[in-house]
């Protein structure tokens, strides 16, 4: 088994070219085959109208947790929402927090649980914690995007007389916990078409059910008006795009909607802050810049520090505070990525690379080593190397970490991440079976899961996964796959055609952003960052009779490869895979490809 090169050119496939629909056949037939290729057939999935989302009455549990939630409400009872330490819970917090004020309860807290301290969701050490600043023990406790497993925390809420709701989204064991009422689009029985509901969005869809409920009971007045709740849908668009989950029909409903209030810069100031902190212009928001710029920075204070710190952000309604929190959210995310380069660094073996993407970590002959400990790692930031790791060996990884820094040899805790044909979950459930003592705990789906073990225990968890690889064997990939959607002619790669692009949908997981590929010639190449990034001056290859050709040459079009440092590929003519953006500067709007991988074209092939 060779070593992976995440540097040498990834084998670029081309999808097949679907059959159009004939509600498709008005849009432009490069448009039209990538949609249809991502599920889209019919002009109404594109209808971002908050009349086609999916009804509330359809959600299992729903019912019953908005009369719960009402009756607490008209009662001015003590409420306290139990949240995540991820993008997704921190949405969903704030959210609820926001939602139930907006509907007239005058008692809601919030907390959170520390990663290091209390391990995931609600548990009576997050109680027993938060009672020790509380002024009163809560009569509700509603919980966010966690609790579908939470027996003891349940059990620990139920002790202090508080009834309990759970709205969650992760995937139920056999038993459920004894909760008045459990809200879960993955609930046995369930018929909502939506499985891929993040934490956020079953938030969401509950507050919209309790305020049906306090509208019938009459609750609403000229003094109590009913709230919008749409106003929220940029927090509903964070927590869905920064928790990965798949962007169907639905999700992408929330999505665009939360897009049109950020773009329109109707959003809460916390998010607003998170765009400026980055440098970036909320104007012109994409769903990548949620997953790949405010995600990060508010999952930054879960990895490191307190994610209260996150949704103080999202509920800071003065501009200069909520600006104060993205400032020091900001600073987290830079740790982070200190810490996550020196782990990254410790693993490497030549040791003298000075960038990130320069780090020369070849792929392990044996799937034992996959699986990879360091007495030094963060548990805070194992997911992320996980997920760097997975994308450079293109085979699943588990990273483990010390529970407690001061005892490494006690408790270990992993995150795994994993790649397309290889359900992560499913490779842990068989070695549990195999091994019912093997781990404490463990969770997640298909592409990422986590789990908890003694540090004794760590050869037997390399030897069954090993053994679980082997099985795995055919499906493993020798070399990255990069999934084009064919080429641009000339009158399409314009900004115009961008335009379109990422107006039609907000794309994301299971709706990925579209990939495209042609021989160009390169005009100019500069260097970015000390040489780990390029800007591009190219040239479009105009193809003709199924062959590129320089004649009738294209405009010249900008282009930036980053992490590519000096494997920049030989000769004038490059076949590049890329994506397409618009590059806002100074009032102007140009076209920019972002190349993702590249070779070197014989300069014969190119005529």
């Amino acid at each position: 088994m060779t070593p992976f090169d995440k540097n040498a050119p990834a084998r670029i496939v081309r999808r097949a070219v679907p059959v159009i629909p004939a509600e498709m056949a008005s849009f432009n037939p490069n448009l039209a085959a990538i949609l249809v290729n991502r599920g889209i057939t019919a002009p109404q999935q594109l209808d971002a109208s908050l009349n086609y989302l999916l009804p509330t009455d359809q959600l299992p549990g729903i019912d019953a947790a908005a009369t719960a939630i009402a009756e607490a409400i008209q009662a001015q009872a003590h409420i306290l929402i139990v949240g995540d330490f991820d993008a997704d819970g921190a949405t969903a917090t704030a959210l609820c927090v926001r939602g139930l004020r907006a509907m007239g309860a005058q008692h809601v807290a919030y907390t959170l649980p520390d990663r290091a301290r209390h391990g995931y969701g609600l548990s009576p050490a997050v109680l027993r914690d938060w009672l020790t600043e509380a002024d009163a023990a809560p009569n509700l406790v509603i919980t966010v995007d966690n609790g579908i497993s939470a027996f003891a925390g349940v059990a620990a809420a139920q002790a202090l007389g508080a009834q309990v709701v759970i709205t969650d989204h992760h995937l139920p064991g056999e038993a459920l916990p004894p909760a008045c009422a459990i809200v879960n689009p993955n609930l046995s029985g369930s018929i909502f078409a939506s499985k891929a509901l993040a934490g956020v969005g079953v938030a969401f869809y509950v507050l919209a059910a309790v305020r049906e409920q306090l509208t019938a009971r009459g609750w609403f007045t000229p003094s109590q008006p009913r709230p919008n709740l749409a106003q929220w849908l940029d927090l509903v668009a964070v927590g869905t795009v920064a928790d990965v989950v798949a962007l169907d029909d639905n999700n992408r409903r929330l999505v665009a909607q939360g897009l049109e209030r950020i773009r329109a810069q109707h959003c809460v100031p916390g998010i607003s802050a998170l765009f400026a902190v980055a440098g970036k212009d909320p104007r012109h928001a994409t769903s990548q810049d949620l997953g790949f710029v405010v995600g990060p920075r508010l999952n930054a204070a879960g990895r490191l520090m307190d994610m209260r710190i996150g949704v103080a952000c999202l509920l800071a309604d003065d501009p200069s505070e909520a600006r104060r929190l993205a400032i020091l959210l900001n600073e987290i995310n830079q740790e982070r990525r200190a810490i996550e380069q020196d782990m990254l660094y410790s693993l490497q073996k030549s040791g003298q690379s000075p960038g990130l993407n320069d780090l020369n970590i070849p792929r392990p002959a044996h799937p034992e080593d996959w699986v990879v400990f360091d007495k030094t790692f963060h548990p805070g930031v194992i997911g992320i190397v996980a997920g760097r790791l997975k994308e450079r060996w293109q085979r699943p990884v588990f990273v483990f970490a010390p529970e407690d820094a001061s005892q490494p040899e006690a408790w270990l805790k992993a995150s795994g991440r994993s790649i397309a044909g290889v359900h992560l979950r499913d490779v842990l459930v068989a070695m549990a079976t195999r091994a019912p003592d093997l781990m404490s705990a463990f969770g997640g789906h298909a592409m990422a899961a986590g789990l908890s073990l003694e540090y004794r225990n760590l050869p037997k968890f390399r030897a069954l996964f090993a053994q679980a690889m082997a099985q795995h064997a055919p499906k493993l990939p020798d070399q990255a796959v990069i999934w084009s959607d064919g080429e641009l002619s000339a009158l399409e790669l314009t900004p115009q055609f961008s335009q379109t692009l990422h107006a039609s949908v907000p794309w994301g997981t299971d709706c990925p952003e579209p990939i495209f590929d042609n021989v160009f010639e390169v005009i100019a190449r500069s260097p970015l960052k000390e040489g780990l990034h390029w800007r591009l001056t190219l040239r479009l290859l105009v193809a003709h009779q199924g062959k590129p050709s320089t004649a009738s040459p294209a405009e010249p079009v900008a282009g930036i490869w980053f992490g590519i440092g000096d494997q920049l590929p030989p000769g004038r003519f490059w076949h590049l895979a890329y994506r397409i953006g618009i590059n806002h500067f100074r009032g102007q709007e140009t076209l920019q490809l972002m190349v993702i991988s590249g070779a070197a074209m014989p300069e014969a092939a190119a005529h």
